[in-house]
């Protein structure tokens, strides 16, 4: 049995579109919750925790989150641009 890869160049540059779309979406929910929590009167271990662990975790993994969704998208882009051009169609 053969096995073929591949895969179809205007799918790929729309899944790259797509996840560096995502980016925006995640920068809204940093900014949202950093400018709700910052703004709320809340004071206590329990906000102390969630305050470390805004910064300290969960900001840090969106922001990982949107630069894999950034280096994903361009790679997805540059792949499909790379097969439009040895399958002739640019």
């Amino acid at each position: 049995m053969s096995v073929m890869y591949g895969a179809n160049p205007e799918q790929l540059a729309s899944l790259g579109r797509t996840l560096k779309q995502q980016i925006a979406s995640i920068d809204s929910v940093l900014s949202t919750v950093t400018g709700v929590l910052n703004g709320t009167t809340w004071t206590g271990p329990a906000r102390d925790q969630f305050q470390a662990d805004w910064d300290q975790s969960f900001r840090t993994a969106l922001s990982k989150l949107n630069q894999a969704f950034d280096a994903a998208g361009s790679d997805c882009i540059a792949r499909s641009n790379d097969l439009q051009r040895v399958m002739g169609a640019r």
